[in-house]
């Protein structure tokens, strides 16, 4: 499996997620996104409603009953409810079996040290596991540019 590190220094996980779950979705995926907890899983639905004027992700969260039909799912929780092709982990989020998953996607706030030290515990696990593993870092631009 593919895994991603995008270490956020120029943008908000707010701004910096819609695009790459957009992405996604262009690629036929489901997607999950996994946050540490409630509060930000509701924030992060809320925005994915409003990010853009003329566009929304098609999404729902855990809490609802058709969680499963969801191609975006919103999560506190490491089951894959969707079966989601990609899982974005955000937060600091413990990931849980990452099996039948074809990418992982940890994405961090690079102002935040508890954010970068749960990064670098995920960074060393996921090698260990034998998991292609890259490390993607916003330049001034906020275009990503892999560094490792």
């Amino acid at each position: 499996m593919e895994v991603l590190f995008y270490h956020l220094t120029e943008s908000t996980l707010e701004e910096a997620l819609p695009p790459l779950v957009e992405k996604s979705l262009e690629r036929g995926w489901k997607v999950a996104v996994q946050t540490a907890g409630e509060e930000r899983r509701d924030a992060m639905d809320a925005r994915l409603w409003t990010f853009r004027d003329d566009s929304f992700v098609p999404h729902g969260t855990d809490r609802e009953p058709n969680a499963a039909e969801q191609p975006v799912l919103l999560t506190t929780g490491p089951e894959n409810l969707n079966g989601a092709t990609i899982r974005f982990l955000v937060d600091g989020a413990e990931p849980g079996s990452l099996d039948g998953y074809a990418r992982a996607v940890f994405l961090f706030d690079g102002h935040d040290t508890a954010q970068l030290d749960a990064a670098r515990s995920h960074w060393k696990a996921m090698k260990a596991a034998g998991h292609a593993v890259t490390y993607w870092q916003q330049g001034p631009d906020r275009r990503w540019e892999r560094k490792g």
